[in-house]
């Protein structure tokens, strides 16, 4: 069926309430507009749904909510789950509780339980809870970072980290097998609940979640000697991340912690931002006038859904902050982490290991060799260091020590699946007052690290192509960069191309072939000369290709210009294809 008889289709059914008919009689005669909504049923990927709210099956609504929800319910019946339930948890966007409780009461018409918070928590709690309930999957209404526009549907599955194979393409085949809107299952919710089948859940997974992060602090006698001294400026972008953070600070003893009051309370229109990214540098621009002001040690910001955590850190020195990227502040937060673990034990576990990205920091890797641990690269999603976590744990063989990815986050401990803000910021704070009874800042532990390890530089350059013909023109660069392997970028020898899609890396200088060893994925990675290197890939959530660039140098300047330049040559060598 064409988009066109798809939208009439819509307008007819009596199936779709009349909210919905009424958005979409206002768009008649818009023909673009008709086509954007209805060319195709939104996604249902790897990471669940994300995209733009409103009426049409290229949309999130109520309607797409519900299908998507039946055929996971489908999948868990295959499986035989149903018993174990599913816990959901929503952030701060609109619609989000709307959808929650859509989800839950399909689920329910299914005869599947479902865990509902009484209020919006961070997705690594939805992590934490589905392990800590026995749930078969979680359900996780947020759009991370996107615009206000956006909502989204992450999918969990019993480990707690989100699905990966053979549930991603299971569940994916299920929903794809759900044609028909009208078939999806519900029923009232106070139906759901007198049947049992609808469970307010809160405190009782909020109380041991936080009990899980403090049983993490390696220096309780740092934060006690310096929490009146430390001053800490905290932002959770009108999001999730306002309860727990400046709880599990608080318990923990700190008593400088100073909130942005602009973008304390949860709300889905993110007035005080463009974006509720705390990768931009605009997130922070009321954090740093607030930091300015009580003379913060370090500024910290959450995104709506609490996994990522961006951080600005004072340099005593000039008394100028310093942004740390996702790859600075995790690389730093590990080094910690593991460093004190050794400190504090004499050594370290023989079969230690340091998780990262094939996107993240090469840093990380010079952490693991100098700790005498193990690095391990798994594909871009934090579900993959989910699952290599429970590889660890099902075969006894590995030790999880820590996890990051270059998009600002990671995770430290085990007690949850995926990466988690909370206790990225409890533990950098953590940090901060380690290395202030040291006479030291975040910023100088940084900049001992670089000259312990390196001047690794590492950023993410990327290109938005918009719609349909976006979609083609991103698909044509993939391809024509894998059958045409550039020999140099930016100058710099190719010295070897993986192609994780076709599970091959070549040697360009003797021609010789090997498995990357990870699942197929569509990203291509280039290693250069000078330890540079340079890895492209479609987002899986935003109309975008990524290239992420990394580079090492002799000096922090040096480091900054090598990275610069690579960045501009990427793209102008990209332009050429469009």
């Amino acid at each position: 069926m064409d988009y066109k008889a798809m939208y009439q289709q819509w307008l007819d059914n009596p199936y779709f309430d009349e909210e919905t008919k009424a958005e979409l009689k206002a768009i008649e005669g818009d023909e673009k507009e008709i086509e954007d909504r209805f060319y195709m049923d939104l996604e249902f990927g790897t990471a669940g749904l994300r995209g733009v709210i409103g009426a049409g099956t290229n949309r999130m609504n109520f309607y797409t909510v519900r299908k998507a929800t039946q055929g996971l319910a489908n999948y868990i019946k295959t499986v035989k789950g149903e018993a174990k339930g599913v816990a959901i948890a929503y952030d701060s966007r609109n619609m989000s509780p709307e959808f929650a409780d859509e989800a839950a009461l399909c689920l329910a018409a299914n005869g599947i339980k479902a865990y509902v918070f009484e209020s919006l928590r961070p997705t690594p709690e939805l992590s934490y809870a589905v392990r800590k309930l026995g749930c078969i999957a979680g359900i996780n209404i947020t759009a991370s970072h996107n615009p206000p526009e956006y909502n989204g549907y992450k999918v969990y599955w019993e480990d707690g980290a989100q699905i990966t194979p053979p549930h991603d393409s299971g569940i994916m085949d299920e929903v794809k097998k759900v044609t028909d809107y009208a078939a999806v299952k519900t029923m009232p919710l106070e139906e759901a609940k007198a049947a049992g089948l609808y469970q307010t859940i809160g405190a009782d997974i909020d109380d041991p979640y936080i009990e899980e992060l403090k049983s993490l602090v390696l220096h309780q006698d740092s934060i006690d000697a310096v929490k009146d001294k430390l001053t800490i400026v905290y932002s959770p972008l009108h999001g999730t991340g306002n309860i727990p953070v400046r709880r599990v600070l608080k318990e923990l003893g700190f008593k400088n912690v100073h909130v942005v009051p602009e973008q304390e309370l949860p709300d889905g229109n993110f007035p005080t931002v463009s974006y509720p990214n705390p990768e931009a540098a605009e997130a922070f621009a009321l954090g740093l006038a607030l930091g300015k002001k009580v003379n913060a040690d370090l500024i910290l910001a959450t995104d709506p859904d609490a996994d990522r955590l961006g951080v600005y850190v004072k340099d005593s020195k000039t008394g100028e902050y310093h942004t740390l990227t996702g790859n600075m502040s995790g690389c730093l937060i590990g080094d910690y982490v593991i460093g004190q673990r050794k400190a504090l034990h004499g050594s370290l576990p023989a079969d230690g290991a340091f998780i990262r990205s094939i996107v993240s920091t090469n840093m990380a890797d010079a952490i693991a060799k100098y700790y005498g641990i193990e690095l391990v690269e798994v594909l871009t999603g934090f579900k993959f260091i989910g699952q290599k976590i429970l590889e660890f744990e099902t075969t006894g063989k590995g030790t999880y020590l820590f996890g990051m990815e270059e998009s600002y986050g990671c995770l430290t401990g085990t007690y949850a699946r995926d990466k988690d803000a909370v206790v990225a910021s409890m533990t950098l704070c953590e940090a901060a007052a380690y290395y202030m009874t040291k006479n030291m800042t975040l910023w100088d532990a940084m900049l001992e690290m670089y000259d312990r390890y390196g001047y690794y530089k590492d950023h993410v350059e990327s290109i938005t192509l918009k719609g349909i013909e976006g979609l083609a023109k991103i698909q044509e660069i993939m391809n024509t960069l894998r059958e045409d392997t550039p020999k140099e970028i930016g100058g710099l020898k190719v010295l070897a191309a993986r192609d994780y899609k076709t599970d091959c890396v070549k040697d360009l200088a003797t021609g010789e072939t090997k498995p990357t060893g990870l699942p197929k994925s569509n990203v291509l990675y280039y290693e250069l000369e000078d330890d540079a290197w340079v890895c492209v890939r479609p987002s899986g959530t935003e109309p975008k290709v990524k290239f992420y660039i990394g580079v090492k140098g002799n000096s922090m300047t040096d480091a900054d210009e090598k990275s610069a330049s690579l960045g501009r040559q990427v793209l102008d060598l990209i332009q050429k294809m469009l």
